[in-house]
Formats: C-alpha cells, structure tokens, sequence
C-alpha cells in the first residue's frame, strides 16, 4: 500500500475533531518509519529517546504518549527525569506496570529458569510503591498519567477462578496510592464479569479496553454492562483479535503506512472518544503500530471519523 502522508496543515485541521477531553497517543514513540510524518529529522538508533519524545509531544494528533518497556523493569531515575523535561507542561505519559508485580506465573518467555514457578511478588503493593510509584512521583512528577497493570493470560492449570482474581485485586488496589490514576487490563475474557467491573468500581479504577488477540473487540467491551468503571476512559487497541503480535511485527514494519485498514477499530476509538465525551470524563486513548501498519495515521484516520459527528448527528 502505497504511503501517502496527510499534511501538516491537514493533520492540524483533524485535531480539532477531537473532543477536549480526550487524549490520543500511541504505544510509545522511537519508531524511525515516522520520519516525515511526526519527525522533521532522522534520529539515530539509540540515545536520541528524549529528544524524539519532545518533537512527538508536538504532533498535533498526540495528547499522551504510552510506555510499553516499563513493563520489563521500572525506568531510571535519570530516564524519568530526562523525559519530564522533554515533555511539556500538562502532557502526561501512561506507563504499563513492571511484569514482577502482575505475572501470576512465570513462562518461558520472560524468565526461563523461573518457567513454571508461582511469582511471589504477583500483586505486592509494596514492591509497586517503592519501585514504581515513588520514582515516578519524584522524577516524571506531574507528567505521571495512568498505570496500566496488565495481566497476561492466566492458564486454567493456575487455577486462579474469577472469583479468586477479584478477591486478589480488590485487597490490592485497596493498599495503592490514594492520589494515583490505575487501569488494569485483562486478557482472560473470563474474567470481564459484573464483580471484576464492581470491584475496579469500587476503588475508582479504570477497565482497560484492550483490543487483543484472543479479548472480546473494543466496542464488545464497552457494551458489557458495567464496564466503564474508573474516573476516566482508558483504551489501548493492540492488535485486531485473532492476529499474534508477531505475525504484526513481520507484516507491518517499519510502520511508515497503514497497510491493513481496520474499519471496526477505527469506529469503536471513535465511540471511545464520544463516550469519553458525552460523560466529559478524561480519555487515554492509545493506538500501536500493529493495529493497522502505522498508530499516527490510524489516530488520523479516527479524528476524520470524529469531524463527522457522533452517529446520531449525522
């Protein structure tokens, strides 16, 4: 597919179709392919993160911005730091929860020798405080957004039912940061059930709506009753269900294009942001790569849906 590229005063004309309470932003932000799209220069490989995150913060599309690499360790003190002045004042960054804390079992992937093995730090509000919460506080400071705590699948052999994973988090969340903003992530559709959403309900926490391989779509998810649970709208569109993240990176790198329109992700974004809207609650929208070849064109692509008006307008 060939790559054609809105212009800038185009991409300016379409972030005004979207609604003032609503961010956008992608799933982190050192991708090369964006050259000439959201980056005026090439940047080299490595070292050049806080410098492309400032120039990212001012692409007229982006609101937010979304840390995937939290997820394998918590960052440095100085990396925070060196992002907090990249980033300008108000723009706040979503970060994904380090691993230790949410893996319920380590797998091969992560931790070989550990393969197999129950992980005794899953859900410690301790570990989260001193290792996460407090660097972030004092380094990153008012640019701290939500924290995602995602759950891989928890295989059945875990035995750890519905009822069981409420009764876990709703002791967990009960010991977070009062002053903090959290959403959690399932990807055991089993577990999106009217005590899941009552328990995040409880404790002011948002219901990521994910869309994921083996998860139900993003609109299914916002149609489950109960399902906006926390003080704002948090949504992350992964992959389309069905497609494996690595078949994603093979098929759509070096995601300078979209090469896979996704018409019903487009639309169910839309009807993230006019929810969002429509209940003026705060919206973290973010948009990866693999969804559909190129996260800013597929933003682009829901800010033209949204420059039409909700459904019932039209």
């Amino acid at each position: 597919m060939s790559r054609a590229l809105p212009t800038p005063d185009e991409i300016v004309a379409l972030s005004r179709a979207i609604p003032p309470e609503v961010r956008f932003g992608a799933s982190t932000w050192t991708y090369p392919g964006w050259t000439g799209l959201v980056y005026s220069r090439h940047y080299p490989a490595s070292g050049a993160s806080d410098r492309m995150l400032a120039e990212y913060a001012t692409f007229p599309l982006f609101g937010t911005v979304g840390l995937d690499s939290s997820y394998y360790g918590p960052p440095k003190p100085a990396t925070l730091a060196k992002w907090a002045r990249a980033l300008p004042a108000g723009f706040k960054m979503v970060s994904k929860v380090w691993d230790r804390i949410t893996v319920h079992t380590w797998t091969e992937g992560r931790e070989k020798a550990k393969a197999g093995q129950r992980n005794p730090d899953f859900l410690n509000a301790e570990l989260f405080h001193d290792e996460v919460w407090a660097p972030y506080r004092t380094h990153l400071g008012d640019h701290t957004g939500p924290f995602v705590f995602e759950f891989q699948t928890i295989a059945q052999r875990d035995r750890v039912t519905p009822d069981k994973f409420v009764t876990l988090l709703d002791e967990f969340l009960g010991e977070l940061p009062d002053d903090g903003e959290y959403g959690v992530e399932v990807r055991n559709e089993e577990f999106l059930g009217p005590a899941y959403f009552a328990v995040l309900r409880e404790h002011g926490v948002a219901h990521v709506f994910s869309s994921w391989t083996r998860m139900p779509s993003l609109g299914d998810q916002l149609d489950l009753p109960g399902s906006l649970t926390g003080r704002f709208l948090l949504a992350r569109a992964l992959l389309r269900p069905g497609r494996s993240y690595a078949e994603a990176v093979d098929e759509f790198a070096p995601y300078d294009r979209i090469r896979e329109p996704n018409p019903r992700i487009r639309r169910d974004l839309a009807r993230l942001a006019w929810t969002a809207a429509t209940l003026r609650i705060p919206a973290y929208l973010l948009v990866n790569n693999r969804v559909e070849g190129s996260a800013p064109l597929t933003i682009a692509a829901v800010a033209g849906i949204l420059a039409e008006g909700p459904p019932e307008e039209r």
